[in-house]
């Protein structure tokens, strides 16, 4: 699966406990990445800056749903979910 455009539920629900260029402390979950453009995409998409979490993330189905609100629910239940409960 590609990333949806003009979607952006990865590169704001989720906590991101790495360094990312420009916010060194990483991202609190909920907060919007500031390489997260106005139309939400990642302005660090194809840049080598691009942080290995961000790298490493793959869209799914399971996790981005069918479309962009679907992506904030499922990524939003999975934030809050303890990880020794989700599997």
């Amino acid at each position: 699966m590609e990333c949806r455009a003009k979607c952006g539920a990865c590169c704001i629900i989720p906590s991101i406990s790495s360094p990312i260029p420009g916010m060194p402390e990483g991202k609190p979950a909920g907060v919007r990445c500031i390489h997260l453009d106005e139309h939400f995409a990642c302005k660090l998409f194809h840049s080598p800056e691009r942080p290995e979490v961000c790298r490493r993330f793959k869209a799914e189905e399971i996790v981005c749903g069918t479309n962009r609100e679907e992506a904030i629910a499922n990524l939003t239940k999975l934030e809050h979910t303890p990880s020794r409960d989700l599997f």
